[in-house]
């Protein structure tokens, strides 16, 4: 029963930290693609990293639901039986990209792994492979042989739950190569809006889209938070889940 309680908080970890090393590698480093790049209609920049950032906030709620339940499998058994938590973390880390594959890529249509690429399918199925079926095969191979006991299971949690919360940090911190801050304004809000927004602030306008809904300005960091007031939607830097927007290249 404890393995059972061990095997689901670590596959349901393993699934968010598929998803955050699908967000920080595809989205905020390497960005082949947005979350619904491939959504008709959804073509500006804003919109792109509005649902992007709402990515990245919905695997920090199932990072937090596999900690608690780490936590509580903790509780209830006094050791972690051997192998099971690295096979249910890897099992859930290839289910993320097993069910990314299948329904975004495939039956939604909303994004692809390279959407620039002119053979898409192939990456499809090269990361389905490597990211997907490997890590979920091997999972299994190690939940099957992962009988008795093991290490402590306090220290396991405590290091699973630094790698979630560094996964978490890496994906709002601003590249040192952006020093610039890029700012989402609600679509309600006017350009002459935002322009009397940013000069209220003292912010020097460097970059925007044609309507002034995604802007990058330089400003000092202690005046990042004061443009939530002002009908600001995502501020990078501010600590804000905001996912990719914080590493756009615009």
């Amino acid at each position: 029963m404890s393995g059972q309680r061990w095997t689901r908080a670590g596959a349901i970890l393993g699934f968010a930290l598929g998803g955050f090393f699908d967000g920080i590698l595809l989205h905020q480093i390497l960005q082949w693609h947005h979350l619904l790049s491939l959504v008709p209609g959804i073509g500006d920049l804003r919109a792109q990293v509005v649902w992007d950032g709402v990515f990245h906030a919905a695997m920090y709620a199932v990072a937090a639901w596999g900690l608690v339940a780490l936590w509580r499998a903790q509780r209830q058994g006094p050791t972690v039986p051997r192998g099971i938590v690295t096979g249910a973390l890897l099992m859930g880390f290839g289910s993320w990209h097993i069910l990314d594959a299948l329904l975004s890529h495939w039956i939604l249509g909303i994004h692809r792994i390279r959407i620039d690429s002119p053979s898409p399918l192939a990456w499809d199925l090269a990361w389905l492979a490597v990211f997907g079926i490997l890590p979920l095969v091997l999972g299994l191979w190690l939940r099957r042989g992962g009988g008795g006991g093991g290490a402590p299971s306090r220290a396991v949690v405590a290091i699973l739950a630094l790698v979630t919360v560094g996964a978490g940090a890496w994906a709002q911190r601003t590249p040192a190569d952006m020093p610039l801050t890029a700012i989402v304004f609600r679509p309600s809000i006017s350009a002459e809006q935002v322009a009397a927004i940013l000069d209220a602030a003292g912010a020097r306008l460097v970059w925007s889209d044609p309507q002034m809904g995604v802007v990058l300005v330089d400003v000092a960091p202690d005046r990042r938070w004061s443009f939530y007031r002002k009908g600001v939607m995502m501020v990078s830097g501010s600590g804000v889940p905001a996912g990719c927007f914080t590493f756009s290249r615009a």
